[in-house]
């Protein structure tokens, strides 16, 4: 899901105050992408990492390719890449695979005041990842994970398969939990070949999205404690640490929506998601940034791979010496879920499945009825005006922290959430290709899980901090935060989370 950030004045900085290149640089960086895109090597890597050397042999389901303006990624044939080269697009593939079950972890650097900061002083925003980079070489090496990394516009991306005809893939189907909104989408035919996402593989990934949900928890465990500002499980606003509202995500929400519907970039494509958002970024910004390339970091460091991605001869000269094809490390992800079964995240996947939302026919009597006076004023907006505020994962997170103070079942909670998202609240086209429960499930999931298994103490759950965050909708608010994070915290304590008092909150007072 894309960050809410809010576009702003960029910062002092490197292309900050820039004017507009001469036009022999950008006739220069035109040629040198044109070239770039000719070079046999380059192509041939592109084609590894959409499964197979020749395009008749790509495993991936489908590329996409976007200009300069949109970023649609509407499917097309793997037969189309030389034409979407020609045209000097940005290039994507398909997380769906015929052969594979694909692995995908992002991590970003996420600037909430000034959106174009990673591109304006890319060393800075590459340095404060660092202790997170470093976290997951370690962790997926302790696993026997060895990934294609690969570095991208404001951060890293991890990527491996799994062999669909093993047991592990068959194993991650068995822990796999899909609503049946969510098999009735996959079995839909799915441009630009008209097939379905197979039973076992919408199974698979679900499961895997479980696995590596765990990782990035253990990720988020270890790193946090040496990075200089916050570390979240995908984009929630966070407060200033220094001088913005700047972050870290672990970007796992390609495994809240369907398998079909989501891509990543190939290496060596060009990055145009700056000049994408300008209505983000901000024209000022934009007139410095320079051109960014995707480049697998292979004998090299993020800083010789900065220098390159921005030097189109020197990435072509690259492609030459580099593998780009994704590595089968079917074994080392079994030792992964094998980490995963016996940690307290899988005991709390169990106990939120546990429990079936209410289904829309039941909406009416059970969810509509949710009291709004028992919740806070910025909760109860939400819920009032939910399009687009509930897209935003700081207000899931909200909602799934006031109403497991509340004694909601998590369940249920993502049960509200899909009830709003299941009604015509001029969504426009936000669920064609995905599915309104399985987003609502992901995300109340991921935030919950945190907190039951005591990753999150909630210390950001206060007025105070809901001001700074830039998430606090109501001036004069006349209730408190601190006493639903007293509530929640009680309640893990004493075991009393889905329990609903009458009365409400449910207080440490409340106890001899």
């Amino acid at each position: 899901m894309e960050s809410n950030a809010t576009s702003s004045e960029p910062p002092a900085g490197p292309g900050g105050g820039a004017g507009p290149p001469p036009p022999e640089a950008a006739v220069v960086e035109t040629e040198g992408l044109k070239a770039c895109y000719a070079d046999p090597a380059v192509r041939q890597r592109m084609l590894e990492f959409l499964g197979g050397y020749a395009l008749e042999d790509a495993t991936c389901e489908y590329i996409t390719g976007d200009d300069l303006v949109s970023s649609s990624r509407q499917p097309r044939r793997t037969e189309e890449l030389r034409d979407c080269l020609n045209h000097r697009l940005d290039i994507g593939r398909a997380l769906w695979d015929h052969e594979s079950l694909i692995a995908h972890l992002d991590v970003e650097y996420v600037n909430f005041d000034h959106p174009a900061e990673a591109y304006l002083n890319p060393q800075r925003a590459f340095d404060l990842q660092k202790p997170v980079e470093v976290a997951i070489a370690t962790l997926l090496e302790g696993w026997g994970i060895r990934p294609l990394h690969v570095l991208s516009g404001r951060g890293h991306h991890y990527v491996w398969r799994i062999d669909a005809k093993s047991p592990l893939f068959e194993a991650l189907g068995k822990i796999g939990h899909e609503m049946p909104s969510l098999v009735q989408v996959n079995a839909r035919a799915h441009p630009p070949n008209g097939r379905c996402v197979s039973p076992t593989m919408g199974a698979a990934f679900a499961g895997l999205g479980l696995v590596m949900e765990y990782a990035a928890h253990r990720i988020q465990e270890r790193a946090a404690p040496g990075c200089a500002i916050p570390i979240e499980l995908t984009a929630v606003e966070a407060g200033p640490r220094f001088r913005d509202r700047e972050m870290i995500s672990i970007d796992i929400s390609e495994y809240g929506d369907p398998i079909h519907a989501r891509t990543m970039r190939v290496p060596f494509s060009i990055y145009y998601k700056p000049s994408q958002q300008r209505w983000l970024m901000g024209e000022r910004a934009l007139l410095g940034l320079p051109l960014i390339l995707f480049i697998p970091l292979q004998g090299i460091d993020v800083s010789d791979g900065l220098e390159m991605r921005g030097d189109p001869r020197r990435a072509a000269l690259f492609a030459r010496e580099v593998c780009t094809s994704i590595p089968e490390q079917t074994e080392g992800t079994t030792a992964l879920l094998a980490s995963y079964q016996g940690s307290s995240l899988a005991e709390f996947h169990r106990w939120f499945y546990a429990q079936e939302p209410h289904g829309p026919e039941e909406w009416p009597e059970t969810y509509d009825r949710t009291p709004m006076e028992a919740l806070p004023s910025c909760a109860q907006v939400i819920l009032e005006i939910p399009n687009d505020a509930l897209l935003h994962p700081a207000s899931m997170r909200l909602l799934t922290r006031v109403l497991l103070a509340l004694g909601w079942h998590p369940r249920h909670i993502a049960g509200l959430i899909w009830s709003k998202f299941g009604r015509d609240y001029r969504w426009g086209g936000q669920w064609e290709e995905c599915d309104p429960a399985t987003r609502a499930d992901f995300y109340t999931r991921v935030f919950a899980g945190l907190f039951v298994t005591g990753r999150d103490d909630l210390v950001d759950f206060n007025c105070q901090s809901a001001k700074e965050e830039g998430t606090c909708p109501v001036a004069n608010c006349p209730h408190n935060l601190e006493l639903f994070r007293q509530s929640a915290l009680a309640r893990r304590q004493y075991d009393k989370l889905a329990h609903r008092p009458i009365h409400g909150l449910f207080l440490p007072t409340e106890h001899p």
